[in-house]
């Protein structure tokens, strides 16, 4: 009998909806938030900077951060209405934004942002609830390189953590050489002889061990520590909204880059978490909820929150998809926005460890992504749509400078944005290319 309870305990974790032990929740969900807590901050921190924001308005607005990416989880989680996909997405502040929003902060200042990002999220929060007149277009093909873009685009980002952070003053020291390599290689060992359901705790475990190892050399900074309060709750609306065209045009195009990733985060979690395809009703509500959310961030004067990619690889590497683990997670976020000294404490997690975790994670999206077109068949007109949008998205984004004859606001949102550009080649292929090529060739060929 106590055999079997164990497995059921165990089975829970890779449905929905069964409930689980608050004990097995809590170090799921805390490894999701590891997983994408340096991400979720690291644009606030890029974005203040630039738009000459002061310290203490930053630490602000890392504290909104964390509660709003823990809110929107919750609702991607529970739907409310046609908000919310019900499907095991975590949310975080968006990377796709920061460079328009480095040029936009010190151009217009960042209440512009700030408006913009409200209009803009209820632009694509609309698109969401009236999604099913235009998802068609997203056909499979095209979600499947939409989802092996994100999974090439994080591989530099998980490289980049492995050597440090970029920008850091001792990147790819021998340091973080041995701090990342120890990580990937504890998840990888814990992953190979670990028993059960505790397999799939292999990114927390090699995430302790590789912070163990950096406190033992020395190189954990516990400054953020330091002048926290115990509690703190977020101000409402600390920057008035002002409403620019140039800005407001310039992030609605990129929360549509925004909602294509999504469409490809969600696609990639059905397929690699649930093993079926995502529903309509899926792709509606999580694009839904990433729009009118990020307008909700605005009112905390915060940035537009996304699915993390980093997440749905952490689901595709350990197929737990269990809501209320991850639940667990979007409460831990919410506790470290409400109390700063817990934000602050896992902030201290160092780039190295992150990126020893990272690498297998975004491997995982990458081949899913593979998997996923092998799915569509490898139809003449199917290889014709992935090889060419992957090459050129991927290819002309290696070599922004390609894009210099184009205007700044395009260079702002397809010169570094592999995904965006694979979205519109693959989409303007599925329309134009011949439904038949096959016949067309076959023919030929008798001709």
């Amino acid at each position: 009998m106590k055999n079997t309870s164990t497995t059921t305990d165990s089975s829970a974790l890779y449905t929905l909806d069964q409930k689980i032990p608050v004990k097995q929740a809590i170090p799921f969900g805390l490894q999701h938030i590891l997983a994408m807590f340096v991400a979720n901050i690291s644009p606030i921190l890029i974005v203040a900077a630039a738009s000459g924001l002061s310290s203490k308005q930053s630490a602000s607005l890392i504290q909104s951060a964390m509660i709003i990416a823990g809110i929107g989880t919750l609702i991607q989680l529970f739907p409310i209405w046609k908000i919310g996909s019900g499907l095991p997405i975590v949310m975080g502040i968006s990377f796709t934004f920061v460079s328009v929003f480095c040029y936009i902060g010190p151009t217009y200042g960042y209440n512009a942002i700030v408006g913009a990002v409200l209009i803009g999220g209820i632009i694509e929060g609309l698109l969401g609830l009236f999604a099913k007149y235009w998802i068609k277009l997203i056909t499979p093909i095209v979600s499947a390189s939409v989802v092996t873009s994100i999974g090439f685009s994080l591989l530099s980002v998980g490289a980049s953590s492995f050597g440090g952070g970029s920008g850091s003053e001792n990147f790819g020291s021998a340091t973080n050489w041995i701090i990342g390599t120890i990580t990937l290689l504890s998840c990888i060992l814990f992953n190979i002889f670990a028993k059960s359901f505790w397999k799939q705790l292999s990114v927390l475990f090699g995430l302790i061990v590789g912070y163990i190892v950096s406190l033992c050399m020395g190189v954990v900074d516990f400054s953020a520590l330091s002048g926290n309060s115990i509690i703190t709750f977020p101000a409402i609306v600390p920057f008035k909204p002002e409403f620019n065209l140039n800005a407001i045009v310039s992030v609605t195009l990129i929360f549509l880059v925004s909602a294509t990733e999504t469409i490809g985060d969600t696609s990639a979690l059905a397929s690699t978490g649930l093993n079926r395809k995502v529903s309509d009703k899926e792709l509606s509500g999580s694009i839904a909820c990433d729009g009118f959310i990020s307008s909700i961030s605005s009112l905390l004067g915060c940035l537009p929150i996304t699915s993390f990619s980093q997440n749905v690889g952490l689901i595709a590497m350990t197929k737990v998809v269990n809501r209320f683990a991850i639940a667990a997670g979007a409460i831990i976020m919410i506790l470290a926005g409400i109390f700063p000294v817990f934000g602050s404490l896992l902030a201290t997690l160092p780039e190295a460890v992150l990126g020893g975790c990272t690498l297998m994670m975004f491997g995982n999206i990458v081949i899913s992504g593979l998997q996923m077109i092998s799915n569509c068949g490898y139809t003449q007109r199917n290889i014709t749509i992935a090889a060419l949008s992957l090459s050129i998205g991927i290819g002309f984004t290696q070599v922004p400078d390609i894009f210099a004859i184009f205007p700044k606001i395009v260079v702002n949102v397809f010169a570094e944005n592999c995904v965006a550009v694979v979205f519109i080649v693959s989409i303007i292929l599925n329309l134009v290319l011949p439904k038949n090529m096959e016949t067309h060739i076959s023919s030929d060929n008798k001709q």
